[in-house]
C-alpha cells in the first residue's frame, strides 16, 4: 500500500506541529504568568521556562528543517557534521539520552541524511527511560550502510512504527506517528535497500538500512 504526496506531506505536518506543540505552548503559558507575577524569585524560574522552551523550539526546527524539508542546499551531498549538530540538539533536550557520533565521512547524500536523521529520531524516542544512542553510516562498495544502536533500561518501538519501516504503510494507512518511518523506508526502497529492525536483547536494540548509493 502506497501513501499519495499530498497525504504524506499532511502527516509530517502534522507530526511536526505535534513535536512543536508542547514547547511552544509552554512559551505561551510562560509569557502569560511573567505579565502577572510581581515575584522576582518567580519571574526568573519563568525566564528560565522561557529560554528552555524556546531552545527546544529552535532544535526541533532546526532538526526537522533537515530530516523533513529541502535543506542542505542543491548538491547532491550534504555535509555530515549539519546532522550531527541537528541530532546533537534533539538528544540534548531528551536529556536522559547521550549520543555517540560514528561517522567518519565528511558528506553523505542527501538520502543517507534523511535515513540518518529519521532512524535517530524514531531511537531517541523509543529511549523511554534515557540510555545511550551510537550513529554510524559510510559508503561502502557502492552501497550506503547506517545503523542506530539504542542501549538503555527500556526499549519501546511502537508496533505501526517499527512494522511501517520493514513493510512500509499498512493496510489501515499511516498515523503521523509512524511518519518518519514512511521516510526512511520510501527513501530506503527507492535506492533499491532495505531497512531492519532487530529484537531487543539485553536492553540493545539496533535499527539498519543498506541502499545504493545513486
Amino acid at each position: 500500500m502506497s501513501v499519495s504526496p499530498v497525504d504524506f506531506a499532511s502527516l509530517l505536518c502534522s507530526r511536526l506541529c505535534h513535536d512543536l506543540l508542547s514547547p511552544v505552548g509552554a512559551l505561551n503559558n510562560g509569557l502569560e504568568l511573567l505579565g502577572d507575577e510581581p515575584d522576582e524569585e518567580m519571574r526568573a524560574r519563568v525566564f528560565q521556562l522561557l529560554t528552555d522552551s524556546a531552545r527546544t523550539s529552535a532544535n526541533k526546527l532546526k532538526f526537522f528543517r533537515l530530516a523533513f524539508g529541502a535543506a542542505g542546499g542543491f548538491g547532491e551531498q550534504v555535509e555530515a557534521r549539519e546532522a550531527r549538530i541537528a541530532i546533537e540538539a534533539l538528544v540534548s533536550d531528551n536529556r536522559r539520552a547521550t549520543l555517540n557520533w560514528l561517522v567518519e565521512a565528511p558528506t553523505l547524500s542527501k538520502t543517507a541524511i534523511k535515513v540518518l536523521l529519521n532512524l535517530a529520531l524514531i531511537a531517541n524516542e523509543a529511549l523511554v527511560r534515557g540510555g545511550t544512542l551510537d550513529l554510524a553510516g559510510e559508503e561502502n562498495g557502492g552501497q550506503v550502510e547506517i545503523a542506530v544502536k539504542m542501549e538503555g533500561p527500556r526499549i519501546v518501538l511502537d508496533a505501526e512504527v517499527r512494522a511501517t519501516l520493514t513493510e512500509g504503510a499498512q493496510a489501515g494507512g499511516v498515523t503521523p506517528r509512524a511518519a518518519a518511518a514512511y521516510l526512511v523506508h520510501t527513501l530506503v526502497a527507492e535506492a533499491g535497500g532495505a531497512v531492519q529492525v532487530s529484537q531487543p536483547a539485553d536492553d540493545v536494540m539496533i535499527l539498519g538500512a543498506v541502499f545504493n548509493a545513486g
